[in-house]
């Protein structure tokens, strides 16, 4: 009787958990196929505020549904895909585009890796080259050592 109390519990908890965590996508009346194209390829251009790493069009966050919302009601005023971009840009910043145009607030967000990759890669040749000539002066004291130790010394002993 206890485990099956306790099973009940645990596949009840499990739901509970599930429909916690189910969305319904809100559907959003669009008037034509071209439209709701237009709005997807949109929303997967911009990035949501909260979630950082997300597109709008894949976002669960609060902020995320009402920027979709928001994009949709100016999309049915006439307003075009640079508008809108622009009224997010001047509300969120650059950061809203997934894809930041290159201006000097953004230079270090394009150039920023491959400025990482260099310096990387210039440590990592000093470090060689430190290595090498170390390695090379080490072999020249041993040489140098050998000879010194496999000549005879003349020390007055003739035999």
């Amino acid at each position: 009787m206890t485990r099956r109390l306790l099973r009940m519990w645990l596949v009840m908890l499990l739901v509970c958990v599930g429909v916690a965590h189910a969305q319904a996508i809100e559907p959003m009346p669009f008037a034509n196929h071209a439209q709701e194209l237009r709005f997807q390829h949109l929303t997967r251009q911009l990035r949501c505020p909260m979630c950082q790493n997300e597109t709008l069009a894949d976002s669960n966050a609060p902020i995320a549904r009402d920027l979709r919302n928001q994009i949709f009601q100016m999309m049915q005023h006439g307003s075009s895909d640079d508008e809108i971009k622009q009224y997010l840009v001047a509300r969120y910043s650059n950061f809203v585009l997934y894809n930041p145009p290159l201006t000097a607030g953004t230079w270090l967000l394009w150039f920023g890796p491959l400025l990482i990759l260099l310096g990387g890669t210039g440590a990592v040749l000093v470090a060689i080259r430190k290595r090498s000539h170390r390695d090379a002066v080490a072999t020249e004291a041993s040489t140098a050592n050998a000879l010194i130790d496999s000549t005879p010394t003349d020390n007055g002993d003739d035999w």
